[in-house]
C-alpha cells in the first residue's frame, strides 16, 4: 500500500499546509482553528463495536453504555459470541445493535490486512457487515488507520462546516461534497479536521446548539 498516513502532529501540520497553498478559505479556516488535533484511534474489532453502540444515541449515553460493556469484558468478538442476549441487554444494546455486534463478531475480519488494504477495499469489505455503513468505515480510515487522503462527505458537520466556510446557499449533499472534496486531495482527512474545528468555531461563536 503506498497511501499516506497520518501518524504525527507534524504530518498534520504538513497537510495543513499544503491545503493553505492550494485554497485561499482553508487557509482562513487553518488561521481560525490550528492547532488541528491527531485524532489517532486504535484499530480492530473494539472500535468498531464502539461505533456501534454510539449509533443514534447521545454521546453521554453511548459513554455509559460502552463503559458498562468493558466491566462486562464484551469489547471482544469471542466475548459477544458467547455473551446471551440478556447479558447484552443489560449492558444497554437494544435488540437492532445485538445483531449487529453479534454481525461483526462473525465477520471474521482481519484487521492486520486492512492496514494495508487500499482504502477504497476497507470501506467496501466494512460495509459488507451489517450495522457498518459508508460514514463508520470512512471514519475508521481516516482515524483508526490513518489514512491521509480520506474523506467522510456523509457527515453533517463536515457539511455544515463547508457551507459555512465556502458561504453556499444550502448545505451540500452528500454526493456534492465528496465531489467538491477532491480539490483537497492528497489530504482529505486533513481537510476533514479543519472542517470540523471550523465548524465547532462558529457554533460556539453564534451560540448555536
Amino acid at each position: 500500500m503506498t497511501e499516506r498516513i497520518i501518524e504525527t502532529l507534524d504530518d498534520v501540520e504538513e497537510g495543513a499546509a499544503h491545503l493553505r497553498r492550494a485554497c485561499p478559505r482553508m487557509a482562513r479556516a487553518h488561521d481560525l482553528t490550528a492547532p488541528l488535533p491527531l485524532r489517532r484511534r486504535p484499530d480492530g474489532f473494539a472500535q468498531l463495536l464502539n461505533a456501534i453502540v454510539s449509533q443514534q444515541v447521545s454521546v453521554a449515553a453511548a459513554d455509559a453504555i460502552w463503559s458498562r460493556m468493558k466491566v462486562a469484558r464484551l469489547t471482544g468478538p469471542r466475548k459477544i459470541m458467547w455473551a446471551s442476549d440478556d447479558d447484552l441487554r443489560a449492558a444497554g444494546l437494544s435488540r437492532q445493535k445485538i445483531r449487529y455486534a453479534r454481525a461483526l463478531s462473525e465477520a471474521r475480519i482481519d484487521y492486520r490486512a486492512l492496514r494495508e488494504a487500499p482504502t477504497e477495499e476497507v470501506v467496501s469489505m466494512l460495509t459488507e457487515v451489517p450495522g457498518i455503513g459508508v460514514w463508520t468505515a470512512e471514519i475508521y480510515a481516516m482515524f483508526s488507520l490513518g489514512r491521509a487522503d480520506v474523506f467522510a462527505p456523509g457527515d453533517l458537520a463536515l457539511q455544515e462546516g463547508a457551507r459555512m466556510l465556502y458561504d453556499l446557499p444550502d448545505r451540500p449533499r452528500e454526493r456534492d461534497l465528496r465531489d467538491m472534496a477532491q480539490a483537497w486531495a492528497p489530504w482529505r482527512s486533513v481537510a476533514a479536521r479543519i472542517l470540523w474545528a471550523y465548524y465547532a468555531r462558529q457554533v460556539r461563536r453564534e451560540g448555536i446548539r
